[in-house]
C-alpha cells in the first residue's frame, strides 16, 4: 500500500513536470529554446509532444483503470528522453546541470519498474 502511494506521488510530480516542459516546448518560439547545443526546431517540438503524451501516460491509465500496462511504457519512454537530456546537457559543458535530468530519469525508471507487471501466459 505504501509503495502504491509513493509511486502515485512520484507519477503525479513527474506528470506535472513533463506536462509543463512539453507545453513550453510547444508554445515558446524556437529561438527562445536555444541551448548550448543547437537542436533542430522540429526535434524540439517533437520532444514537447512526447513529453505531453508521456505525462498523460503516467496518470491516465491508472486513473481511468484502462490499459494500466501503458504506465510503465510511458515511464520507460520518458527515461529515454531524460537519458538524451542528460547527455546533451553534459555535452554542452554543464556537467553539474546534467544532474537534474539524471535524477528525473531515475525517478521515471523507478515508476517503470514499480508499475511493471509480468504477463502471465495461460497454457491450454
Amino acid at each position: 500500500m505504501k509503495k502504491n502511494v509513493t509511486l502515485w506521488i512520484v507519477q503525479g510530480l513527474l506528470a506535472a513536470l513533463f506536462l509543463f516542459a512539453g507545453v513550453m516546448k510547444l508554445v515558446l518560439p524556437i529561438e527562445a529554446m536555444a541551448g548550448p547545443i543547437a537542436l533542430p526546431g522540429l526535434f524540439l517540438r517533437f520532444i514537447g509532444v512526447v513529453e505531453v503524451l508521456g505525462a498523460g501516460g503516467l496518470i491516465l491509465p491508472g486513473l481511468l483503470r484502462i490499459h494500466a500496462e501503458l504506465t510503465p511504457l510511458a515511464a520507460a519512454g520518458l527515461v529515454i528522453i531524460m537519458i538524451g537530456a542528460t547527455v546533451i546537457t553534459a555535452m554542452g559543458g554543464a556537467s553539474a546541470a546534467a544532474v537534474g535530468p539524471l535524477v528525473i530519469g531515475l525517478l521515471a525508471a523507478t515508476v517503470a519498474c514499480g508499475r511493471w507487471r509480468p504477463v502471465q501466459v495461460v497454457r491450454a
